[in-house]
Parts: structure tokens; C-alpha cells; sequence
């Protein structure tokens, strides 16, 4: 039997921008994105911290140390600058293994969106 399980979280980041006329998707500092163990193009849950929006989108490597947190296209729409938000990602895995399996979770500072 395959279950979904946690893979990935970066816990509380701050929206820098919000970008209605992009094709869509986060932007996300590459920084975090290594360590959070996320790749680009993989899926995400996203939950707003300030308005309880939670919605789906994909990734995209933001430039390196620049603390970029930006929501594109309709995406946009569900929060504003300054908002912090979770993003989360899942893998489908063996029940077996998922009763081992270890999630990466990071704690980003939420003013800078850096790595403590």
C-alpha cells in the first residue's frame, strides 16, 4: 500500500512579492528551496498565516540569497506582501517506509527569509 506523507515543509516565509501577470507558480530563493529539499516545477501546498488561504501551485527557483517569496498569476490573488505563508510539498511512499520516513522541515527568520 502507498500513503502520502509530508516530504518537504519551509514553515512561516514572508511574501515579498505578489505578481498577478506571470504565467503563475512561487518563486522561491534557491537558498531555501536546497534546503527544504524542494526541486524546481515540484508541486506545493501553500496556507497563508494571515487570511487562512490555502491553495496548490509549483516551483520556481528564485535567485540565490535574496530571501524572494513571490506569488505569481492567480496565486497572487490569495495573498499580499508581507503575508507569511507555509509551503509544503508530499511524496507517495510505501507504508512500510513511511513509518520511518523523516520530513524536511526549516524554520526560515521571517524577516529576512534566510536561514538561521
Amino acid at each position: 500500500m502507498q500513503i502520502e506523507v509530508l516530504k518537504s515543509k519551509i514553515h512561516r516565509v514572508t511574501v515579498t512579492q505578489a505578481d498577478l501577470d506571470y504565467i503563475g507558480s512561487v518563486t522561491i530563493d534557491e537558498n531555501l528551496m536546497d534546503a527544504a529539499n524542494l526541486i524546481e516545477n515540484e508541486k506545493v501546498d501553500i496556507f497563508n498565516y494571515n487570511n487562512g488561504e490555502r491553495f496548490t501551485t509549483y516551483t520556481i527557483k528564485g535567485e540565490r540569497g535574496s530571501g524572494v517569496i513571490c506569488l505569481n498569476g492567480p496565486a497572487s490573488l490569495k495573498v499580499q506582501a508581507g503575508h507569511e505563508i507555509i509551503i509544503v510539498s508530499y511524496a507517495t511512499i510505501d507504508f512500510e517506509l513511511a513509518k520511518k520516513h523523516k520530513p524536511v522541515v526549516i524554520f526560515p527568520d521571517t524577516k529576512t527569509n534566510t536561514l538561521r
